[in-house]
């Protein structure tokens, strides 16, 4: 006998990245869906995602949703542009009539938001490469000249902690110099990493550049799936911050930690990190 909606309404939505990029779109979800609990998985062990081949992305993005589903979760947020990228439609076709919610640039609102008609996105070589990213170019490729910039290294430094600042400032000089130069106006964060950096970004770009992360359309595009499938928790919004989410990590439990609570802030130093073999 199938389970009451009630009760599925209760389970947590899984989340997973290849690090603590995905932690930018759960911060958004936990403001923005204050009921609901969610389960995060940081794949450490394989990261970056960005560099490495389509088939071994694809195979993490099955192991890791495979996982997530048989804890129980309602639904399953990708908080990875790269993995998304390259399995999305895999896990979709894996698990038909489970929520499966990707994340893309967003190049559709930097081309309603630019003056010059050119959009420069940041993003991993991974997701500049994808089919599914030139896709996406191509359908908005009337409305704004969309220029694409890998960014091979930026990842890595981000996930040192603490995040040294220089060094990213000097990698992400030139990259953005040269988007400026083509007279890019809007400037789209391509992978949940670089919202972290993004200060740096804006610094280097200056005040006439707006500067566009996604993790508040990822959050509403969850609400809309969720409620459309009665699978919206309209429970208790009053939960510590604590108790609503579960972390686990394929890399070391202590590590992810310290970088947990020196991005999202001391309200998580109490939380607790649990190791994951999969």
């Amino acid at each position: 006998m199938a389970k009451p909606v009630l009760l599925e309404s209760a389970h947590a939505v899984g989340v997973f990245d290849s690090g603590v990029g995905g932690l930018s779109v759960l911060k958004a979800m936990l403001n923005h869906l204050p009921a609901e609990r969610f389960q995060f998985v940081a794949d450490e062990r394989h990261l970056p995602y960005g560099d490495k081949p389509q088939h071994e992305i694809t195979d993490r993005v099955l192991t890791l949703s495979n996982w997530l589903r048989n804890q129980g979760c309602k639904a399953m947020v990708m908080a990875c542009n790269t993995a998304t990228a390259a399995g999305a439609n895999q896990a979709r076709a894996a698990h038909a009539n489970w929520p499966i919610v990707g994340i893309e640039p967003a190049v559709k609102p930097a081309s309603m938001l630019t003056k010059t008609g050119v959009v420069g996105i940041l993003a991993t070589t991974n997701t500049v490469a994808s089919e599914r990213f030139k896709a996406l170019v191509e359908r908005f490729d009337p409305m704004a000249k969309v220029i694409a910039h890998p960014c091979p290294g930026l990842v890595e430094l981000i996930e040192q902690s603490p995040m040294p600042e220089p060094a990213i400032e000097a990698l992400l000089k030139p990259m953005v110099a040269e988007l400026l130069q083509k007279q890019a106006d809007v400037i789209v964060l391509g992978c949940t990493h670089y919202p972290f950096v993004a200060h740096l970004i804006s610094k280097l770009a200056g005040p006439g550049v707006a500067v566009i992360e996604t993790g508040l359309p990822v959050a509403k595009q969850l609400k809309t799936r969720l409620e459309s499938e009665r699978l919206l928790n309209m429970g208790n919004e009053h939960v510590p911050l604590l108790e609503r989410v579960s972390f686990f990590t394929t890399g070391q439990p202590e590590s992810f930690k310290t970088k947990l609570v020196n991005l999202l802030g001391s309200d998580w130093r109490n939380a607790h990190v649990q190791q994951l073999d999969v």
